[in-house]
């Protein structure tokens, strides 16, 4: 039986960076753990950087994402816990199906390929980036507005405000399309996972129940299309949207991801 985890990477999701992690960063810490929390290639610059120079956001592919990821856990002494959120629920998958990771959790998740789900609520939240072919060529941020409806509904509109001003960045408009289109294209896409690998590590979905972007039907059909004989649960939080880490209460969330990790860490 290997070690039990010291260290805990989080992967962040589109129209955030690694600052979206910070309180869970302290979190962790404080419990004695080794935190990492990479941004994607090139974004190792601040919110504000991004937002001045969306180039490097339009640059960055799903495989250079993983492959920073993937990076940074092989020169671990042990496997980590990944927990992601949003794309980087997708993402945590994706490392977790190669051979990466002693447990994975999984909030808000985008879906891996081969999952049809698609709720309204998430057309609607999705809408500003899906809504034109062109966008597939550059970095598409959301309104005040539709960051309120797709990230922050349950949040009031004052805090909805301040984190829209620390924490969002424009998305990567490409990387979206292909995440749409990867299920009317031939072979494996960017987020393909082998749903019957028995080798993965156990693999937590944890979803918000008023989350418009990713509802939790998405994050059920995906477990679902697990087969493998491993573990792969899903539990539901009532009353969280899609940006469950900087909600109140999100502590009880992180606690609860933490210690069904180190109980399930193969």
């Amino acid at each position: 039986m290997s070690a039990t985890p010291d260290t805990i990477v989080l992967v962040h999701g589109f129209w955030v960076t690694p600052r979206s992690w910070e309180h869970w960063i302290t979190h962790y810490e404080k419990k004695g753990f080794r935190v990492l929390a990479p941004g994607y290639p090139g974004f190792e610059v601040e919110v504000e950087a991004l937002n001045a120079n969306p180039d490097i956001i339009t640059a960055v592919t799903v495989p250079g994402i993983i492959a920073k990821f993937e990076a940074q856990i092989e020169a671990l002494p042990e496997p980590p816990i990944i927990i992601g959120h949003s794309a980087g629920g997708a993402f945590t998958q994706v490392l977790l199906d190669h051979g990466y990771g002693a447990a994975g959790v999984a909030m808000n998740s985008a879906p891996t390929e081969g999952v049809r789900v698609v709720p309204l609520s998430q057309v609607k939240s999705t809408l500003p980036v899906l809504k034109s072919p062109a966008n597939r060529h550059k970095a598409v941020g959301l309104s005040l507005e539709e960051w309120k409806y797709a990230f922050t509904n349950t949040f009031s509109d004052e805090e909805s405000k301040a984190l829209y001003e620390r924490y969002h960045i424009p998305a990567n408009g490409g990387i979206l399309w292909g995440s749409v289109l990867a299920n009317f294209q031939p072979g494996h896409q960017d987020t393909w996972v082998d749903y019957h690998n028995d080798s993965r590590a156990p693999l937590l979905f944890i979803s918000g129940s008023e989350d418009h972007i990713m509802p939790p039907s998405v994050q059920r059909s995906n477990a679902a299309h697990y087969k493998s004989n491993t573990i792969t649960e899903h539990i539901e939080y009532d009353g969280y949207a899609h940006l469950l880490p900087a909600q109140k209460g999100w502590e009880e969330i992180a606690d609860h991801a933490l210690d069904w990790a180190l109980r399930h860490a193969r």
